[in-house]
Formats: C-alpha cells, sequence, structure tokens
C-alpha cells in the first residue's frame, strides 16, 4: 500500500458519501493516501469525519470541486440531493452531476502525479471517461444491498419491467435465492424514470466496464446475492462492509458521521442513561423522505399510545407547517415528556443506536441506516419510503428475521392523492411498535438475533474477517494494476525517447523495436 493513492468519488447525496468517507479511512488505515473529491457544501458536511480521521494519523483528505449546479438554474449552495426541495429541480440536478466531470478533469489535471486507483460510486459513471483519459484504473462502489442489486439486475436481464402493464402489477423477481414479489413501485432501480433513460444505460456501461465492483455489505448477510451479482456481471467484486462497523469504538468517529447533529450528543445520551436496557425505540426517517403532516400525526399518535420511551428525529417540525402547527397546539411533547425526545431536525444516530437503552429502530430502511442497525445488534421496524428501501425491509424481515413490518406498502409518491399521505394508522404504528419492542419469547428471539448479526458484522471487519480479506485483495488488484499502469507509461516515454534519437540514429530505432518486444 505504500505510497498508493486512491481518489474516492462519492455520489452528492449524504447516504452515499458516509459510506465512502468511511472508505476513505478504512483504505488509509492500510497506509494508503486518500483523497475523497466532493463539492464545497458536501465537504463542509463531512469535514468533521475526515479531521477526526486526521486526528488519528490517517491520511485522508477533502479535494473540493465546483459544482455546476447554477449553469442549469439551480440555486447557489444546492449541491446535496437533500437539498433539492422543488421537483422540477431534479432532472436539472442531475444533468449537473453528470457535468461535474469537467471539474474533475481539472483537478486530476493539477496533481503532480496521476492516481493509482478512482473508485467512483455507481450513480457517477461520468467519471469512467476521465479514468480512461489519464489511465487511471477505475473501481465502481454501490451503496445498496447486493439483494436489491441483483434484483433489479434480474428483473431488467429478463424483461420484466417491460412486460408489466403498470406500476403496481405484481411479479415475482425471477432466477433469485429467495422468494421475492412485489412491483415496479417497490423494486424501482436508480435511474429508472421517464427521461432518465441515457442515464440509466451510462451506469450499466460503466459498471461493465469498471476494473472491479465495491459493496458496502458483508457476507454473513448477503453471500448469496453478492456472489450471483459478480458471476451476472462477470466482475471481480468485493463486499468490503458493513464500512459503519470500522469506527465501532471511536466516539468521535461516531459524532462525525453525517451531517452535524441539531442536538447536543450529551445530552442525548444522558436521556438514555436513564432508561432501562432496551427499552427506547428511536425513529428516524433519514435525509431525503419527508412524511406528510398528516402521518406524521397518526405517528405521533401511535407512539404515545404505545407507552414506549422513544427518541424522535423529527425533520418535518422544521419544514412542514402543518406539522410545525399540530405541535404547538396539541401539547404532544408536555403529554410524552417523561418517555419521548423530539429532536428537530438531525439526531447523533450512530451514538443513539450503540447506546445499550435502545432496543429498536423506527426506520426508513436506507442502507446506511439499515447497516448501521445491524452493526449495534438494533432489531427494525421497517417504513421504507423509496428505491431500494423495500428490498432493505425485505432482507430485514424476510431473510435475517430481525425486522418487523410497520404496513407501508407503496412509496409516497405513488400514493392516491385522497389517501393525504397516509399510510399507516396511529393503531397500526401501535401494534407495530409492542410487536417489535416485545420482551416475550419473539420479540427475545429476534433480539438475540440482531446481537448475533452485531458480532459477525463486527468480525467481517477485523483481520481475519471477509470483509477485511476482500478489501486485501481489492488493494493488491490495485497495486498490480497501478504497477502495469505506471509501466506501460514508461515503456511509452522510453519509445517516444528511442523514437527521436532514431531520427538521427538507425541504432537506436533498432534498440527501440527490441525494448517494444520485451514490454
Amino acid at each position: 500500500m505504500a505510497g498508493l493513492h486512491f481518489l474516492l468519488v462519492p455520489l452528492v447525496a449524504q447516504g452515499h458519501i458516509i459510506p465512502m468517507v468511511d472508505l476513505a479511512c478504512l483504505l488509509a488505515g492500510r497506509g494508503a493516501r486518500v483523497t475523497v473529491v466532493t463539492t464545497p457544501v458536501n465537504a463542509a458536511r463531512n469535514r468533521a469525519a475526515v479531521e477526526s480521521a486526521r486526528r488519528a494519523g490517517l491520511d485522508v483528505e477533502l479535494a473540493e470541486v465546483a459544482f455546476p449546479g447554477p449553469e442549469l438554474g439551480l440555486p447557489e449552495g444546492v449541491e446535496n440531493v437533500d437539498l433539492v426541495v422543488e421537483k422540477d429541480h431534479f432532472l436539472a440536478f442531475f444533468q449537473a452531476i453528470w457535468r461535474m466531470d469537467s471539474p474533475l478533469e481539472e483537478y486530476v489535471r493539477s496533481l503532480p502525479r496521476r492516481p493509482d486507483c478512482l473508485v467512483a460510486d455507481a450513480c457517477n459513471p461520468w467519471t469512467a471517461a476521465v479514468c480512461a483519459r489519464h489511465g487511471i484504473p477505475r473501481l465502481v462502489m454501490h451503496c445498496p444491498s447486493a439483494y436489491f442489486l441483483l434484483a433489479t439486475h434480474n428483473l431488467s436481464t429478463h424483461g420484466v419491467y417491460g412486460r408489466v402493464a403498470g406500476e403496481l402489477e405484481k411479479f415475482e423477481v425471477p432466477d433469485f435465492p429467495v422468494r421475492a414479489v412485489g412491483n415496479t413501485a417497490t423494486f424501482r432501480g436508480f435511474f429508472q424514470w421517464p427521461f432518465m433513460e441515457e442515464y440509466q444505460r451510462e451506469v450499466a456501461e460503466a459498471e461493465a466496464t469498471a476494473d472491479g465492483l465495491l459493496i458496502n455489505t458483508f457476507r454473513d448477510i448477503e453471500a448469496v446475492f453478492v456472489d450471483r451479482y459478480a458471476a451476472a456481471l462477470g466482475r471481480l467484486t468485493w463486499a468490503v462492509g458493513p464500512t459503519c462497523a470500522s469506527g465501532l469504538d471511536d466516539a468521535d468517529a461516531r459524532a462525525g458521521r453525517g451531517n452535524r447533529a441539531d442536538v447536543d450528543a450529551g445530552l442525548v445520551v444522558s436521556w438514555l442513561d436513564a432508561r432501562p436496557p432496551s427499552s427506547v425505540l428511536y425513529v428516524s426517517f433519514g435525509s431525503i423522505a419527508n412524511q406528510s403532516a398528516k402521518q406524521v400525526v397518526e405517528i405521533a399518535r401511535g407512539l404515545e399510545a404505545s407507552r414506549r420511551p422513544f427518541v424522535w428525529a423529527i425533520k418535518e417540525a422544521r419544514s412542514n407547517s402543518g406539522v410545525q402547527a399540530w405541535l404547538a397546539a396539541e401539547g404532544f411533547e408536555e403529554r410524552v415528556r417523561d418517555r419521548g425526545l423530539l429532536v428537530r431536525g438531525w439526531a447523533p444516530q450512530v451514538t443513539i443506536l450503540s447506546h445499550p437503552a435502545v432496543g429498536g429502530f423506527l426506520s426508513h430502511c436506507g442502507w446506511n441506516a439499515t447497516l448501521e442497525a445491524i452493526s449495534h445488534g438494533v432489531p427494525v421496524l421497517t417504513w421504507p419510503v423509496l428505491a431500494d428501501q423495500f428490498c432493505s425491509e425485505r432482507l430485514l424481515a424476510d431473510v435475517l428475521d430481525v425486522g418487523v413490518r410497520s404496513g407501508v406498502t407503496l412509496p409516497i409518491m405513488n400514493l392516491p392523492e385522497e389517501a393525504e399521505g397516509v399510510q399507516v394508522t396511529s393503531a397500526d404504528v401501535e401494534k407495530a411498535v409492542a410487536e417489535l419492542m416485545d420482551e416475550g419469547p419473539v420479540g427475545s428471539a429476534r433480539r438475540a438475533r440482531a446481537k448475533e448479526l452485531a458480532a459477525k458484522a463486527k468480525a467481517a471487519m477485523e483481520d481475519g474477517g471477509s470483509s477485511y480479506a476482500y478489501l486485501t485483495d481489492m488493494i493488491d488488484h490495485v497495486a498490480e494494476l497501478s504497477r502495469k499502469s505506471h509501466g506501460r507509461d514508461m515503456n511509452a516515454r522510453a519509445l517516444r525517447s528511442v523514437s527521436e534519437l532514431g531520427s538521427n540514429n538507425g541504432d537506436a530505432i533498432e534498440a527501440g523495436a527490441s525494448l517494444s518486444v520485451h514490454s
């Protein structure tokens, strides 16, 4: 690893940046120099995690490149998908992402030495051309589950998406290791939207030409899905996660992951310290999805009726006027003050999940949140909202048996208008919470399975574990690619020199021919 320089280029979405920064720390921990390339807003958000790594002696840095959003009519500073609030801006946002190739190219040209490898998010296929022009080995990193990757791949290759009559027509995923039934709404691939077909095609092409694939998962939970996906793509594939499990014992690392919390972590920890072990439910729906005001009210009433202690990261309390008005008028916080802690915005999620008082997680099932729950042995009350999250729910509930379904069946965008954003009633919430937090034989068995998975997650990341070995193999692969790449450069320079000499010296031409043959 000595001397190897990795460039990591995450998608400008928090759920993708976090595991990339984790990977940067893992690579630097093996002796590499690692640069995470992102935009100014995203660099500011994630600087705490990088600075924590640097204080620990790791050679990790952030490099800022311009985001071309304003060129396409986006407001200044809208550089992360969770900052896109107008539906009409989403297409322009992804068009801007595709234009990041020019700032990246400029950055690569400014470096004194070509990087040994570029690790690109699977949703950044535009990095392929930059790497090709500069002869940089390129790996693709996937941030969702292998379950999701294989399911959507099989649905595409078997032509299922093209055969169904509409988004809600049910089908079974063909040639899949487990039975999985759903519809396009709950098995939607990234960029599988009208007007984004070209983006989807470029993603597939960039993956097919990569020098290898990384997946943020581990064999104890997804071995069969990883192996089937690797075979289907015909690419070297390494399961190197869960990346979040690499810093479980580091309080600074836990506090520095993701956005800055809107509450002091010490206050939350003190509140949790006063609760019995495994008694608290943590509630969070991630960085992107927002619940309707009516659904938030149903969740609140269900939590109150459950009589269970809870911590709720309720970001709608900052952005939704209907939620703000209800909280101000209803007296909800006052009624639950002895057992409910509301965080208006971001909560220190990993700090909360790692606390022994937390016994359940009501989650949107984003893959980062799913892995964090698994890595800390916390069972999940599943509430998927979009994209790969329904696959995470299936993995948790049907395969690993550490999840309880809330009753959500469709993405918010597929609900009819008359539903007013409500899929799960307060009674449903109360019932699901009771099932998840059950202290009887069924609930105890679920918690025991969750703890077993947590131990396996940690073991996978340690020396001798499967993910540790995968990372070692990936590093060796990159070192070999780099050696060959730099060897070709040296050979090309030597040939150019010989050719220049050969214009006046026949012996030099002969030497050049000999060099070419032996190289």
